[in-house]
């Protein structure tokens, strides 16, 4: 007797497998990954060179007067980036070591960069403060603590023809208290003046002719 073979059953379709193939160059996709490579590389490139371009300078730690002789506490290094060059020479280099006899000239607010021509060497004469009563139309308005001045007085006849001798040139100013809004009618203005000790003369001058209104206070730019 024969056998009869199974008969295979029919199967449900099977999907027939695809093999992923590679983006070709004309894929969008490649060319939206190549331009934000390129980008990243680009920014990156920048931010390098512009890291490179800031100068260390030195900044004022905090409030910092006039007169007033610097040391590493008063000072920070801070990173600037300067346009031009001769802006960058304006300012100390952290890179140079600084005098041990710097004085301030004027002051420095907390964190603003000290500038080459706020310093000098500290003083070798001997001065004193001197306070001076000067009619307010006699000053300038923006004289204001660490600003530096000409004194002059005028002859006694106080004529409109009456000559000016200029008495003290480029003193330090101490102290110019703002005459306040209530203060506002105030037909006099006080200033504080470091005046060197070293010659009589100016200061005896000054201070006589400051009794009759004879003083005249030029700012110095």
């Amino acid at each position: 007797m024969s056998r009869k073979q199974p008969q295979s059953t029919p199967h449900a379709d099977v999907p027939v497998a695809t093999r992923t193939g590679s983006p070709g160059w004309r894929d969008p996709r490649l060319w939206v990954g190549v331009v934000l490579v390129a980008g990243s590389v680009v920014a990156g490139a920048r931010i390098m060179a512009g890291a490179d371009d800031m100068t260390p300078v030195w900044s004022a730690s905090s409030d910092l007067v006039a007169g007033e002789t610097l040391t590493a506490d008063d000072l920070v290094a801070t990173r600037v980036r300067f346009d031009d060059a001769s802006d960058r020479a304006r300012y100390l280099p952290v890179e140079s070591e600084l005098p041990a006899d710097l004085t301030l000239s004027r002051p420095l607010a907390s964190g603003e960069l000290v500038p080459a021509a706020a310093l000098g060497p500290e003083p070798t004469e001997e001065a004193v403060a001197v306070s001076l009563a000067v009619a307010t139309e006699d000053v300038p308005t923006d004289l204001v603590r660490g600003s530096r001045v000409d004194v002059w007085v005028v002859g006694e006849d106080r004529g409109r023809r009456a000559g000016a001798e200029l008495v003290l040139e480029d003193v330090l100013v101490l102290d110019a208290p703002v005459v306040s809004d209530s203060f506002a009618t105030a037909t006099s203005r006080q200033l504080v003046l470091e005046v060197p000790t070293a010659d009589d003369g100016p200061l005896a001058e000054v201070l006589a002719a400051s009794g009759d209104d004879r003083v005249r206070v030029v700012g110095r730019a």
